[in-house]
């Protein structure tokens, strides 16, 4: 199965990074099965950086990975998803031992309604009601060294602005 990693640079070898904010399933490589999702990160992210182009990485996952390593997926959202993401971006410190964690990106759309959640607007139940009408993109996390192995660099194709 292809996947798709936005950067400023070519990764050719991904690696497990710490990031400076919280992100949906913590720290690591994160890929996602959309080329466009993976284009339109670069674009915001070169904007924001004033850097004149950017790359999405392109690699070939062996999804036999899934069934080998402690992997934990989510095909849409559900109550087990909310907790998972809400924990990793609001839980200082929180942890998880998973190799790798596939489901649905938490874009600005979805941030929007995780706000109303987190202030008491929205309960759970609406949140994944209103998150079930949006046509929501995917992506993997390779939360361990071990899950990197399953990505094969194809190439990195350039994105300008």
């Amino acid at each position: 199965m292809k996947l798709y990693h936005g950067s400023l640079e070519q990764v050719d070898k991904p690696e497990i990074r710490e990031s400076d904010h919280t992100l949906d399933y913590g720290k690591g490589f994160y890929a996602t099965t959309s080329q466009e999702q993976a284009e339109n990160w670069v674009k915001r992210r070169a904007k924001e950086m004033k850097a004149p182009q950017g790359y999405v990485n392109v690699y070939e996952f062996d999804d036999s990975a899934l069934r080998k390593m402690n992997s934990l997926l989510f095909y849409e959202p559900t109550e087990e998803w909310v907790d998972f993401v809400h924990q990793n971006r609001t839980v200082k410190g929180f942890m998880h031992d998973y190799d790798i964690v596939y489901g649905p990106v938490a874009n600005d759309r979805v941030y929007a309604a995780f706000a109303l959640f987190e202030g008491g607007v929205l309960d759970k139940q609406e949140l994944i009601r209103e998150l079930k009408t949006y046509k929501l993109v995917d992506q993997y996390l390779f939360h361990t060294p071990l899950s990197l192995q399953y990505l094969t660099f194809i190439e990195a194709k350039e994105v300008t602005l």
